[in-house]
C-alpha cells in the first residue's frame, strides 16, 4: 500500500511543469472544460456534449489509452467508474456494469464502430477475440445504465462503444514492438495513405503472444494465448453531403483452454481452442441540410471456435437505417429501422450440446426518439422507444424518458426512467447437458441441464439521477445514483430422483427458468482535477448493492448460482490515476485500484498499483516501460465454474513506438 502511494504522488510537486508549445502533444492539450464538452454518440446516436447528456456516460480518450500502458481492451476499461473488470486467467475476463458479473456477463452490450460483438450463443462477449490497434482508437464511450431504447435488447446495464479514428487521422507509418514477462511479444505495423484528395485509407497488422497464468500452487495453467490480426479502413468525403466508410478486420489464433464444464467432471481433451474470424462493415452518411441527415450501416461478421471436441461457427448479417431531422425549433426527431440475421452452428462432443445443432434467428427492429426543448438552453425532455421482434420471445418494447436541467454553464442535473430486456441466448433455449454417472454407489450422481423453449426475456425497470458540476476551472465532478428493478431473471429449476439403473445413483435434473427477481442500487462518482499545468488526477468510486429473491414457486436449490450472483460483484471499488509530465520529455503515469471482496466466490479484496514511465526519444519515437501489480506479487480477481481461474501476476512490459509520415 505504501509503495502505491509513493508511486502515485511522489515527486509531483518537484517535477511538475508545463510543456513548451513545440514539444509532443499530450493529455494536457485538452483542458477539463474541453473534456466536459467531448461529443458522444452512444447515448442518442447524435452528437451530444458529455456535460449535456442525460445519461451516465464516461469517455476514454486516446491519450487516456496511451498513457495507461494497457495492452488490451479489458485493461483499458478498468478506468471507467461503475464498470466491474476482473481478469479470470490469461485470456478470459468478467466485465459488466452495475452487477451480474460473470465470464459471459449477459447484460452489457459491446460495440466496435457500431458493430455488435455480443454473442447470441452464450449471451456475452468473447473477450479473447476482441482486439484492435489501441493507437487507432479515437475514444471509447461507456454508457452505464439501460441503452435499449436505441441499441435494442441486451443493452440492459450498459453499452460500450469502441470508436476508431477516421483514416485521414492515421496517415503515415506506425511501427510498435514490445515484450515483457507476461506479454512475451506484441508487434504492430500500420500504414495510412491517400487514394485521392478526398479518400484516405489505412492497413494494419498486429501480433501478440501472452504467457500462461498460474494456479494457487504456482503451476502454469496452460491458458497461453496468441493471435494475428489484420485489417483496413477506407474513408471518403464524397462532396459536401456524403461520407462513405468501408472497413474490415480479420484474425486467427490459439487460446489455451483449461477447466471443466459447469456441473460436470468433463476434462478438456484438446487444450487449444483455434479461433478465427472476420468482419466487413460499410457506412454511408448523407446530409440533406443543416437540420436533417441519415446514416445507413451494414456489416457481415463471422467467427469460428474449433478444437477436437467443439465446432462452433457464427455468421451475422446486420443492416440499420437512421434518420435525424428537426421537426421544429423545439423538437429533434431520430428514428430508424434495423434487421439482423444470425446463423449459429454448435457441434460438440462434450456433455454440453445444442438441439438442433444449427439455428437461424432474426431480429426486426424500429426505434423513434424525440428530444424536446421545454425551456431554451435550460430544460430538455427526451422520450423514445425501441420495438423489436425476435425469433425467441416475439415482440419486445424498450421505452425511456430522460429529463435534463442545465441550471447554468457549470451545473447539470438529469434523471431517467427506462425499460430494457435481455433476450434469451441459444444456450437457454437449445442446451442439453448430461454429465453421465459420476462416482460409485452409494455416492454416484448424474447431472442434467436442459434448455427451455418457453424461456422469457429478463426484464429491467431502471431509475437514474445524475449531477455534474464544475466548481472550478480545474475540477469536474460527476455523480450518478441508480435503482434497478429486475424481473424474470434466469434460474435453474431442479428436481432430484433416485435411479436404480444401470447402477444406483442420484439424478439431479435442472431446467432454465425465469423465477428470480431483485433490486440493484448504487452510486457512481467520477472526477478530474488539474492539480498543476502538467499534473492531472482522475478517479472514481462505485458503491453497489444487489438483492436477489427466488419466487415462491421456484425449485432452485441455489447450487447453480442463482441468488449467489449478488455476491459476484464488488460492493465497493475505488481507483485513482495520476498523469504527470516531467522534464526532458518524460511522462510518469500511475494508477491505484481497490476492489472489494467477492463473498460469493471467496475472492478477497485486493489492491492493484500500475506505473508507466514514458520518454519521447524524438518527435517520432516513444519508449515506455510499464509495471503492473506493483503492490502484490499475484492475486485472484475472479473465480469461474466453467474454466480454471488463475493468479494475476506482477508484470513488466517495455514498448518502443515509431511514428512518421
Amino acid at each position: 500500500m505504501l509503495i502505491c502511494l509513493v508511486v502515485l504522488g511522489g515527486g509531483a510537486v518537484v517535477f511538475a511543469r508545463q510543456r513548451d508549445a513545440d514539444e509532443p502533444k499530450d493529455l494536457f492539450d485538452m483542458s477539463i472544460e474541453e473534456l466536459m464538452n467531448i461529443e458522444v454518440t452512444s447515448v442518442s446516436k447524435k452528437e451530444e456534449k458529455v456535460f449535456e447528456t442525460p445519461a451516465a456516460v464516461y469517455v476514454i480518450t486516446q491519450e487516456d489509452i496511451r498513457r495507461s500502458g494497457a495492452t488490451s481492451l479489458p485493461d483499458v476499461l478498468r478506468m471507467v467508474p461503475g464498470l466491474q473488470v476482473a481478469q479470470i486467467n490469461s485470456n478470459s475476463w468478467a466485465i459488466t456494469a452495475r452487477g451480474f458479473q460473470d465470464q459471459f456477463a449477459n447484460k452489457l452490450l459491446v460495440l466496435i464502430d457500431g458493430r455488435s460483438v455480443y454473442s447470441g450463443n452464450y449471451s456475452g462477449v468473447y473477450w479473447d477475440v476482441q482486439d484492435v490497434v489501441l493507437e487507432d482508437v479515437d475514444r471509447i464511450e461507456v454508457v452505464r445504465g439501460p441503452g435499449g431504447t436505441l441499441w435494442g435488447a441486451n443493452a440492459v446495464n450498459g453499452v460500450i462503444n469502441v470508436i476508431t479514428k477516421h483514416a485521414k487521422d492515421t496517415q503515415g507509418t506506425l511501427l510498435s514492438a514490445g515484450a515483457g514477462n507476461e506479454e512475451h511479444g506484441i508487434g504492430v505495423a500500420r500504414y495510412g495513405g491517400k487514394l485521392d484528395q478526398n479518400s484516405h485509407y489505412r492497413v494494419y497488422g498486429k501480433y501478440f503472444d501472452r504467457d500462461d497464468s498460474l494456479d494457487a500452487a504456482g503451476h502454469d495453467l496452460g491458458d497461453g494465448w496468441d493471435q494475428l490480426h489484420s485489417g483496413f479502413r477506407i474513408d471518403q468525403d464524397a462532396g459536401d453531403f456524403d461520407r462513405l466508410t468501408l472497413q474490415g478486420d480479420f484474425y486467427n489464433g490459439n487460446v489455451g483452454m483449461t477447466g471443466t464444464e459447469t456441473s460436470s467432471s468433463f476434462t478438456v481433451l484438446d487444450p487449444t481452442m483455434r479461433v478465427s474470424g472476420g468482419n466487413l462493415l460499410g457506412r454511408w452518411s448523407h446530409n440533406f441540410s443543416d437540420t436533417s441527415d441519415m446514416d445507413v450501416q451494414m456489416y457481415y461478421d463471422r467467427f469460428e471456435r474449433l478444437n477436437t471436441t467443439l465446432d462452433q461457427t457464427d455468421d451475422t448479417f446486420d443492416i440499420e437505417f437512421q434518420h435525424y431531422f428537426m421537426l421544429n425549433q423545439q423538437q429533434q426527431i431520430t428514428w430508424g429501422l434495423g434487421y439482423r440475421h444470425n446463423n449459429n452452428l454448435f457441434d460438440s462432443q462434450r456433455e454440453e450440446h445444442r438441439s438442433p445443432k444449427r439455428r437461424q434467428t432474426d431480429i426486426y427492429s424500429a426505434f423513434v426518439q424525440d428530444k424536446a426543448t421545454l425551456v431554451e438552453d435550460t430544460l430538455y425532455l427526451t422520450l423514445g422507444s425501441k420495438f423489436e421482434r425476435n425469433s425467441y420471445t416475439g415482440f419486445e418494447y424498450q421505452p425511456s424518458g430522460r429529463l435534463l436541467w442545465a441550471a447554468d454553464e457549470k451545473n447539470t442535473i438529469w434523471g431517467a426512467v427506462s425499460r430494457a430486456v435481455r433476450m434469451p441466448s441459444r444456450r437457454e433455449i437449445d442446451m442439453s447437458l448430461d454429465s453421465g454417472i459420476e462416482g460409485s454407489p452409494p455416492n454416484a450422481m448424474r447431472f442434467t441441464l436442459e434448455g427451455n423453449k418457453e424461456f422469457e426475456s429478463e426484464d429491467l425497470l431502471a431509475y437514474e439521477i445524475g449531477y455534474r458540476v464544475q466548481p472550478a476551472k480545474e475540477f469536474f465532478l460527476d455523480v450518478t445514483g441508480f435503482y434497478n428493478v429486475f424481473d424474470d431473471l434466469l434460474t435453474h429449476e431442479s428436481s432430484t430422483t433416485l435411479e436404480t439403473t444401470p447402477v444406483p445413483h442420484v439424478l439431479v435434473e435442472s431446467r432454465f427458468g425465469n423465477k428470480m427477481y431483485g433490486e440493484v442500487y448504487g452510486v457512481e462518482v467520477a472526477a478530474n482535477w488539474d492539480v498543476r499545468e502538467s499534473w492531472r488526477l482522475s478517479g472514481g468510486y462505485t458503491f453497489l448493492q444487489m438483492q436477489l429473491h427466488l419466487d415462491k414457486s421456484s425449485m432452485s436449490d441455489g447450487s447453480l448460482l442463482d441468488e449467489t450472483l449478488e455476491d459476484h460483484s464488488p460492493h465497493n471499488q475505488l481507483h485513482l490515476r495520476s498523469y504527470l509530465d516531467l522534464p526532458h520529455d518524460l511522462e510518469f503515469d500511475t494508477a491505484f485500484y481497490y476492489v472489494d471482496s467477492l463473498c460469493g466466490m471467496s475472492v478477497p479484496s485486493y489492491i492493484r498499483c500500475d506505473a508507466r514511465l514514458g520518454w519521447y526519444i524524438s518527435e517520432n519515437m516513444e519508449l515506455s516501460a510499464v509495471v503492473r501489480n506493483l503492490s502484490d506479487g499475484r492475486h485472484t480477481e475472479f473465480e469461474s465454474d466453467i474454466i480454471d481461474y488463475g493468479q494475476i501476476e506482477r508484470s513488466v512490459f517495455v514498448e518502443l513506438t515509431y511514428r512518421f509520415r
